[in-house]
């Protein structure tokens, strides 16, 4: 397994992520795939540079594929760590989705445990 660490910028989204992550069946494959129950929403990171450039890598790799119900769009799970804790970047398998956002969950409420505002520098290990 090859290991990738993207540093990025925290930033608020509109609040897609949380009504995802809400999903019933979304919820089922996380705790099915990634062993845990994620928090009600996502950390979001914006990268740029080179970190831009190797998300891309994430959009070729496999991950953990979420399966979706009708009207929904596919999308992919991979293992990560934040300062040791646990947590998964998702990858939306959506047309035009922008090449310098992350979308992490995790099992935690990752702003709070870790003390982070917008603005805030996250590095962040993925697994693929």
């Amino acid at each position: 397994m090859a290991q990738l660490t993207f540093e990025g910028t925290v930033y608020s989204g509109s609040g897609a992520g949380k009504h995802f992550v809400n999903l019933p069946w979304v919820r089922r494959q996380i705790q099915e795939k990634l062993g845990f129950t994620p928090y009600s929403g996502t950390l979001n990171l914006r990268l740029t540079g080179e970190n831009e450039k190797k998300r891309r890598l994430l959009d070729a790799a496999q991950g953990l594929a979420v399966k979706p119900e009708a009207g929904y769009c596919p999308g992919a799970l991979f293992k990560a760590t934040i300062d040791g804790l646990e947590c998964a970047v998702v990858i939306p398998k959506v047309p035009n989705y922008p090449a310098d956002i992350l979308e992490i969950i995790a099992p935690l409420y990752l702003r709070g445990n870790l003390g982070l505002t917008d603005s805030s520098t996250v590095a962040v290990m993925v697994t693929f």
